[in-house]
């Protein structure tokens, strides 16, 4: 058991004399003790500022623990047998890092969209079915989403509403499309869909208007078209496709690398024809008056922000850049002991990345 007394934080009390309070936060770590059940508090719950409950078997949270730890900025609970977190989670103002990867949760509580301080939730290697309807309208400030390794059939509509938003890793789960509106995730660098395998097939159009996205992976899926609208991604420098039944770009253009795929979808989006999307049903782009119609608007959104790339002229030596380094995980705080619930196969399948 570790106790960490971290460093006074002066609090200012207002008086004229300048009179100031002084109140010490501390770190406590429990971790890997196999604990069934926690121990009856020998301080003050509401001076922890980070608590390490990992890798030990607890199956719940009292609830009454949680509610009176008022300070918390760090919770870490990952590896346990927690099925469910308790609702008083919301009274966790000042919480920033939720760590529960590695444990056999199904929900969510909806309290925690109360805890609006928080940037970062790891909820990997779960049983996750769905999130809280309304985690994208309350949690403005979250900037890493990992929910990888879980059940999860959809992400809800309000996900395009974290506009902080920098990493979104939902690989091996059961998504069967995304939410529309994926515009605005302006600050989105990391999407990671990969592995969703018959489940997903098809992306929706405003993926191309995600300005700040580096590097995209839908690896083994179902997906035969790839939007027209990627070819508008500038700051692009990572695309992994691989495990696709691709048709469109073909084969002859993800050979060359993802300068010359940006370009195809550029080119084709800037010279549509009813015959170009014919049989391409699983790329939201129908022949239909109204999808056309869509599409058209779009592409006036695209032009107006200045995001067409593909087209753009540049070296010898960027062209030619064409790397498949190894595949690494975004994220790797995930208990290994969970690693086993999944073959090597499906895991440490290579991956092929195009890169600028």
């Amino acid at each position: 058991m570790l106790y960490e007394q971290q460093q006074p934080m002066i609090k200012g009390s207002g008086s004229r004399g300048g009179m100031m309070e002084e109140e010490r936060l501390e770190i406590v770590d429990l971790s890997a003790m196999s604990l069934d059940s926690l121990p009856n508090p020998s301080l003050n719950l509401a001076t922890i500022c980070k608590l390490d409950l990992s890798n030990n078997n607890l199956q719940n949270i009292p609830e009454s623990l949680t509610a009176r730890l008022l300070n918390l900025v760090v919770l870490d609970v990952h590896s346990n047998q927690l099925r469910t977190l308790p609702n008083s989670i919301g009274c966790l103002f000042k919480l920033k890092v939720l760590n529960v990867a590695g444990n056999l949760i199904e929900y969510l509580p909806k309290t925690i969209e109360n805890c609006r301080s928080l940037e970062e939730v790891n909820a990997n290697f779960n049983k996750l079915i769905q999130l809280p309807e309304n985690i994208g309208m309350e949690l403005r400030n979250l900037k890493k989403l990992s929910v990888n390794s879980n059940k999860l059939l959809f992400l809800p509509r309000s996900t395009s509403h974290l506009t902080s938003l920098r990493v979104l890793d939902v690989r091996l789960n059961c998504l069967r499309s995304l939410p529309e509106d994926l515009e605005n995730l302006v600050n989105l660098e990391i999407l990671n869909i990969s592995q969703n395998f018959q489940f997903l097939r098809s992306l929706p159009y405003s993926i191309g208007f995600l300005l700040s996205l580096v590097e995209l992976d839908i690896s083994y899926n179902k997906i035969t078209s790839l939007p027209t609208s990627i070819g508008c991604l500038k700051k692009l420098q990572k695309l992994c496709v691989d495990g696709n039944p691709l048709m469109s770009p073909p084969p002859e253009v993800m050979d060359q690398g993802l300068y010359a795929v940006k370009g195809y979808l550029c080119q084709k989006m800037n010279s549509p024809s009813p015959s170009s999307s014919s049989g391409n049903n699983n790329n939201n782009e129908s022949s239909s008056p109204s999808s056309r119609k869509k599409k058209s608007s779009w592409v006036g959104k695209l032009v107006k922000y200045g995001t067409f790339g593909g087209g753009e002229t540049r070296s010898s030596e960027e062209r030619e850049a064409f790397i498949i380094p190894d595949y690494k995980p975004i994220d790797g705080l995930a208990s290994p002991r969970y690693m086993g619930m999944f073959s090597p196969r499906r895991l440490f399948s290579p991956r092929n990345y195009f890169t600028n």
